[in-house]
């Protein structure tokens, strides 16, 4: 089972950016297609985005596609979350998420692909 630790999180006005890192540990990265899940209060957990094995493959819901870009650097086991032009609607908790598949071209599509996340990291957007 690998182990996600999300860090980054913060406050920012509406318009900033924040990068969010995640650390995974126990097992390699490169084993898992990675993702971005968010909560904000009173909603349920969502998708935001996820990246394959391979870092070539990335899928977007509608909301931040053009302004979040997820990356991975597999020799440090780490995926990040560059969050731009951010608005109010992006506060939420974000979760690092880890997905198992065969293929390294694949990116999940929804929160019901991932078997693992970490605790969470908060950022809240003020207008």
């Amino acid at each position: 089972q690998v182990q996600l630790v999300e860090s980054g999180g913060g406050l920012v006005q509406a318009g900033g950016s924040l990068r969010l890192s995640c650390a995974a540990s126990g097992r390699t990265v490169s084993d898992y297609a990675m993702g971005w899940l968010r909560q904000a209060p009173g909603k349920e957990r969502e998708f935001v985005g996820a990246i394959s094995r391979n870092g070539i493959s990335k899928y977007y819901v509608d909301s931040v596609k053009g302004r979040f870009t997820i990356s991975r650097d597999n020799a440090k086991n780490t995926v990040y979350l560059q969050m731009n032009t951010l608005k109010p609607e992006d506060t939420a908790v974000y979760y690092c998420a880890a997905a198992r598949f065969d293929s390294v071209l694949y990116a999940p599509r929804s929160s019901g692909d991932f078997g693992s996340w970490g605790q969470g990291t908060q950022v809240t957007v003020s207008s």
